[in-house]
């Protein structure tokens, strides 16, 4: 058994190929599926578990090449990710149709799940997609900067601690001149990202460089395939946030059930920041849609 703050989680593993790791809360509710963001892992959820067990079966998954779950060398673009989980949810038995809440990678590819298995979806939740901000438009971000440190860490290894002395003095380009990661994330922050590190393909980091991450996905033929419930949760692109406007007013107009919800002064990491916000916001969208009682 895992815990995440007093919460009992079991491990499972879903045989595959690929071979997927995930926990599993008690049958409180619906299930509720949480896909993390590239880089992260399954305890990137730890701080709204507790609260979400409250009303669903929180399902929550590493991503191939993350956590505990297995490496497919040459296989970690997006496109990758949405067809590994699809295989998972279309093998894995579940009671009634899922709630799918995703986080940047996670987002993009509960979109395609709500697109590719409409039966096995009742509705999803999409934190902060990127799309092209992190794929052929990287360059003009600091994330190319960020993911290239980042998987040289990982490709060093060591201790956790050292790793994330590693982490904060990767050099990022702004708009005055280099800053160091250090200089914006907290040290907790950089340890967790660090703590991942440890268990990731350092693969995972080449389609993100080279910004071939979103070749074959397409996100603007799946919003219009989308007919099930939709929240989109936006970050602030003032302040971090990698959704752009004129991304998310697509999805508003292409998707027919969509929801948005702006965070302002919030950037990437929504439900880090601001979890109650987000939890509460989930609760009332789950509700309107009739998906937490069914």
């Amino acid at each position: 058994m895992n815990e995440s703050a007093e919460l009992p989680l079991a491990d499972r593993v879903h045989r595959g190929p690929p071979v997927l790791h995930y926990v599993e809360g008690p049958a409180a509710g619906p299930a509720l599926l949480l896909l993390h963001g590239v880089t992260r892992c399954w305890r990137d959820w730890a701080t709204l578990l507790p609260e979400l067990a409250q009303e669903w079966q929180v399902v929550a998954l590493d991503h191939c090449g993350h956590g505990e779950s297995g490496r497919t060398p040459g296989e970690y673009r997006v496109i990758d990710h949405a067809r590994h989980v699809a295989s998972f949810v279309r093998e894995t038995e579940f009671h009634e149709p899922l709630v799918v809440f995703g986080h940047s990678l996670g987002a993009m590819v509960a979109l395609h799940l709500a697109a590719e298995c409409p039966k096995k979806i009742a509705g999803v939740v999409l934190e902060d997609p990127p799309f092209h901000t992190m794929g052929e438009n990287i360059a003009a971000t600091p994330y190319r900067a960020q993911f290239a440190g980042m998987q040289e860490v990982a490709r060093r290894g060591g201790e956790v601690e050292a790793m994330t002395d590693a982490l904060a003095n990767i050099r990022l380009p702004g708009p005055n001149g280099e800053v160091r990661l250090g200089d914006t994330r907290d040290r907790a922050s950089l340890r967790f990202s660090a703590q991942c590190l440890v268990q990731i393909d350092p693969e995972v980091f080449t389609p993100l460089v080279a910004g071939t991450w979103l070749e074959g996905f397409d996100h603007l033929a799946l919003w219009p395939r989308v007919k099930c419930p939709l929240l989109l949760l936006q970050g602030d692109p003032h302040s971090g946030g990698a959704l752009t406007d004129e991304d998310a007013n697509l999805s508003e107009r292409l998707a027919a059930r969509c929801q948005r919800i702006r965070f302002d002064g919030v950037g990437h990491q929504i439900h880090r920041t601001v979890p109650e916000q987000v939890v509460a916001a989930l609760r009332k969208w789950a509700q309107e849609a009739e998906l937490l009682h069914r």
